[in-house]
């Protein structure tokens, strides 16, 4: 286990039965297309569940419908297999009636963010206390291969056979525009850093929002293999670690700075060093937004051998982290003042009330 990780378990509750993965592993014969990218996050789900410090029949997953969505059957936990889109809305429901459990919300890309994307949004606004992981693997795989909000442009499907011609979505930008307040992206290959950014997800308290990149290798192989493959992912990946300099590369010697305004990329040697970056900070709302847009940002483009490229590596990790009052503890705190001002409510009264109308 990483010093970080031990670092997040440590108000771990005393007392609790202890579990291992495998307890939380159910009977249900697994049905994801072998190499599939799911496996990989549902281990790492059930390795971490036993560390949070929860008793099991606290813990719920929610989730809407797709590839991903199959995730509840596979945990032997409480959970709900729900509508289209609507995961969002059914947890926040259950959030607001069963304060006291752990909440978490399967979705992928086409579920959350096309279908159910107004409930992505009016729920990352009102921050339940929701745990929410969004498979993305640019494609929709349970119906067999048509493009998706994340599909990038030019994309070629058996619904865009002459390649996508829609702006795809950016997960990142699009929750930190809703001001969620906690917004991180993990990869499917990676075990370690997905497992510090469900413990990270855990403890936050508001709506965690974690994009994890997931290999569809039926319809969309290869689809985040840049940030995934050993050869390039030190080249393509900025790990982000809050008070530390943005430096990513082979031999961590390129780092990202400012030039007024604008971002760019370095070479640190003989001009530039780690004291001219740009430090993290996973509170700074802004520099948060700024890494958000660096794959998708037309300005910082240039060309190479005749190919448009962004020259920026995506991020990895937390990029934003606030506090904010939890929209159950709101609710709550709202209806027993007004139950200290009126009394409890007398459902027969008010149905029974002056508010009626007779129709002639």
């Amino acid at each position: 286990m990483t010093t970080k990780i031990q670092e997040l378990l440590t108000d771990k509750p005393e007392g609790l039965q202890v579990f291992t993965a495998k307890d939380f592993s159910s009977d249900q014969e697994v049905r994801w297309c072998p190499g599939c990218g799911d496996y990989s996050i549902l281990k790492q789900v059930q390795t971490v569940m036993p560390q949070l410090g929860h008793r099991k029949e606290d813990i719920v997953f929610i989730s809407g419908i797709g590839c991903s969505s199959r995730f509840p059957y596979y945990m032997d936990t409480y959970g709900m297999h729900s509508i289209h889109g609507r995961a969002t809305a059914v947890a926040t429901g259950l959030k607001l009636a069963r304060p006291e459990l752990s909440v978490w919300v399967i979705t992928g890309d086409g579920d959350g963010l096309s279908i159910g994307a107004a409930h992505t949004l009016h729920m990352l606004r009102r921050n339940p206390d929701l745990n929410v992981l969004l498979f993305n693997n640019q494609i929709y795989g349970l119906t067999k291969g048509q493009y998706s909000p994340t599909s990038e442009l030019g994309k070629v499907t058996k619904s865009t056979p002459y390649g996508s011609t829609d702006q795809p979505f950016n997960p990142l930008a699009l929750a930190l525009g809703a001001n969620a307040t906690f917004v991180a992206r993990s990869l499917d290959r990676d075990p370690k850093h997905m497992q510090e950014m469900l413990l990270r997800a855990d403890r936050h308290r508001g709506t965690s929002f974690l994009e994890i990149y997931q290999n569809c290798n039926v319809f969309n192989d290869g689809a985040f293999f840049a940030f995934t493959e050993k050869e390039t992912k030190p080249d393509t990946v900025l790990f982000l670690k809050h008070g530390e300099p943005m430096i990513f590369g082979k031999n961590q010697d390129k780092g990202i700075r400012l030039d007024g305004l604008k971002p760019e990329v370095v070479q640190l040697g003989e001009v530039w060093s780690a004291a001219d970056l740009l430090v993290h900070d996973e509170h700074d709302y802004l520099k948060a937004t700024l890494l958000s847009r660096f794959f998708d940002m037309p300005e910082i483009s240039h060309t190479e051998n005749g190919v448009e490229v962004s020259g920026f590596p995506r991020p990895v990790g937390v990029l934003f982290e606030q506090t904010r009052p939890t929209y159950e503890v709101l609710v709550n705190q709202q209806i027993e003042e007004e139950r200290t001002r009126k009394g409890n409510g007398d459902l027969a009264a008010l149905i029974a009330g002056k508010d009626v109308w007779e129709v002639v």
